[in-house]
């Protein structure tokens, strides 16, 4: 049974979130999965709420979140990230579904985001691999 996706990407750092959007699309064909919807949303801080959206969707079988939080002058970038993180966490527990975390940062530089491009393809994977493990599929 084909493995059906959906994807929350932050549109804040675009030039970043881009690339792993299309990372992950490409992974995803890669892999044999369909990304059933992408859902952009404001930033790391509202990709949550977009989880939950398509979580609660009946054809999506896992949600992959893609974001970068470049370090700035104070901790928000800490805050930001860590906040997203543990709730993603808790909406993957609530509805019993994969999520994967493919939130770079925080503390990290463009560069840096630059260089962890591919951690969508990794997220991509991670999701695979769990809906199929709970399937009982073997991989």
């Amino acid at each position: 049974m084909k493995i059906r996706l959906g994807i929350v990407v932050s549109e804040f750092n675009f030039q970043i979130t881009y690339l792993m959007l299309k990372q992950a699309e490409e992974h995803a064909r890669f892999l044999g999965a369909e990304i059933v919807k992408v859902l952009k949303v404001p930033g790391v801080f509202e990709i949550p709420l977009g989880v939950k959206k398509l979580l609660e969707e009946k054809d999506i079988d896992g949600v992959v979140a893609l974001g970068a939080v470049i370090e700035g002058e104070t901790k928000h970038d800490e805050i930001v990230a860590q906040h997203a993180a543990r709730k993603i966490m808790d909406l993957m527990i609530e509805h019993g579904k994969p999520v994967a975390l493919g939130i770079s940062g925080p503390g990290e530089t463009l560069l840096q985001a630059f260089d962890r491009v591919d951690y969508a393809k990794r997220a991509v994977e991670a999701v695979v691999k769990m809906v199929r493990r709970l399937r009982g599929e073997e991989i």
